[in-house]
């Protein structure tokens, strides 16, 4: 394919190499960035969602058991 590149892109060898450098470049971080987001989201998520259950598990804690009467003999 590398002989090839002449034909596809007539530029000089050394800048087509720099500009798909950049390009790679480029694309990687925005990919990171991306992904960062992503994770910073989920991880939000994650920890609102457990407080929340957090919340629900103390307000079970406080209600009354109708179950253990029915588990007593």
């Amino acid at each position: 394919m590398s002989k090839n590149l002449p034909y596809i892109m007539p530029s000089p060898q050394p800048q087509v190499e720099e500009a798909f450098g950049a390009y790679q470049t480029t694309h990687q971080f925005y990919d990171e960035i991306r992904s960062r987001s992503e994770f910073q989201r989920y991880c939000e998520w994650y920890y609102t969602t457990a407080e929340q259950h957090r919340q629900e598990l103390k307000r079970m804690r406080g209600e009354l058991n109708i179950f253990q009467w029915f588990r007593r003999r």
